[in-house]
């Protein structure tokens, strides 16, 4: 009876970090966490190495050298003023002379066909002819006339300084690359949130089958038993993040410059960044008090997949109107996605991203905080109204249940 009067005077905020503790080092430390961890890393592991084979097979297979099968004195040409070319112009192709096999000469196509050229160059320093692919051609047209005109005499072989002068970028453009930079956390914060959320689903389907629910619930109240197993969850989600992101970040340092730069936020990297990890913790918190509203509800794993599927499809939706709407700020649109609680992560997020504005950010994490408070009351009720107290014989299990907390 001891345990029972003093988890009876606990706060719900004690309480609900009692169960959060208790939830979080039981996921933490079981082997399907482990390997619930490496199962997004497969894919992106397999796509960094098709891309970097791919990559590389590509660099090998790209052809740069040119043949040179005109005259033996106009091969000789283009070949001096590629070597005044190079020391002050880069990209240069290069050049092979190609000799004749005996007293035959080799066409242009028997060439490409017995060796591996980009291009052949005939004809002479006044008329070049480049025979092969029209992407090789278009590639290297620029180079070949360019040593023809230095080998006939009629180009210079020095070239001036260039003074730099770049145009600062419009504000058309700042706002088409900070689009792109919503997208990409949009699109980030969707997957993470749809990949991470089923967690609360399955764990409080598993303790409802278990009964472990319903001693909790006998011992501590309701609204304390979501919040922790919510903010148990959460906590999980980060840890998961933190090994997906520290191997994200491996990858991108030893891709290096074949990674493409994201345009800067308006609001810059660090306080967007912080932006993410707040929306994102707010939408799994309110996806989560859905999700374990309906494990609640359900008794079979067929019924959670079944009432599951409509919020699932809900989101999705939400996630098209937050992305559709991101491309007119200030509509009303646009702001009921920023109003409405599920949308409103995705569409505060590309806010974000397009405006410098502050203080909308801090009313949409307080309106934000308080439907997830919403949800889990409304949650929490509505497990014990349907299944604590679902008539005499509900009753009687919370009696034997609470008798066997108390003992």
């Amino acid at each position: 009876m001891r345990s029972s009067d003093q988890a009876s005077r606990l706060s719900l905020l004690q309480a609900a970090w009692v169960v959060a503790r208790r939830d979080f080092k039981a996921i933490l430390f079981s082997r399907a966490f482990f390997f619930f961890l490496l199962g997004p890393l497969f894919p992106i592991i397999v796509g960094g190495l098709a891309g970097g084979i791919g990559g590389q097979v590509q660099r090998e297979t790209l052809v740069n050298t040119v043949a040179l099968a005109m005259s033996a004195e106009n091969n000789a040409a283009i070949l001096q003023a590629r070597e005044v070319a190079t020391e002050t112009m880069a990209g240069i192709p290069e050049f092979e002379a190609v000799e004749s096999e005996g007293d035959e000469d080799l066409s242009a196509e028997e060439i490409l066909t017995r060796s591996n050229y980009a291009v052949v160059v005939t004809g002479d320093l006044e008329r070049p002819i480049l025979t092969g692919p029209h992407v090789q051609i278009h590639r290297w047209e620029g180079a070949v006339s360019l040593l023809a005109a230095m080998a006939n005499g009629s180009a210079p072989t020095e070239f001036p300084a260039i003074e730099e002068r770049p145009l600062a970028s419009s504000a058309a453009a700042e706002r088409s690359d900070r689009i792109k930079t919503a997208q990409a956390g949009q699109l980030l914060l969707f997957l993470l949130m749809m990949l991470l959320a089923g967690m609360v689903l399955s764990n409080l389907v598993e303790e409802k089958a278990n009964k472990v629910i319903e001693v909790l619930a006998a011992a501590i109240p309701m609204d304390a038993v979501f919040l922790g197993k919510l903010f148990a969850m959460l906590g999980v989600s980060f840890v998961g993040i933190a090994v997906w992101g520290a191997f994200g970040g491996a990858i991108f340092a030893l891709a290096g410059d074949a990674v493409p730069d994201m345009p800067e936020p308006a609001l810059g990297w660090p306080l967007f960044a912080l932006l993410g990890v707040a929306y994102f913790a707010m939408g799994y918190l309110l996806l989560g008090s859905l999700f374990l509203t309906i494990g609640g509800m359900a008794t079979t794993v067929r019924e959670v997949q079944t009432l599951s599927m409509p919020v699932t499809m809900a989101q999705l939706l939400v996630f098209f109107l937050a992305a559709y709407s991101m491309t007119s700020p200030g509509t009303p649109l646009e702001l009921f996605a920023a109003a409405f609680p599920l949308s409103s992560p995705f569409a505060m997020l590309a806010r974000a991203a397009q405006s410098p504005e502050i203080w909308p950010h801090l009313v949409a994490l307080v309106w934000q905080g308080i439907c997830v408070a919403i949800f889990i009351k409304s949650g929490a009720t509505l497990f014990r109204r349907r299944v604590m107290k679902s008539g005499k014989g509900g009753r009687a299990v919370k009696g034997h249940v609470g008798g066997a907390a108390s003992a």
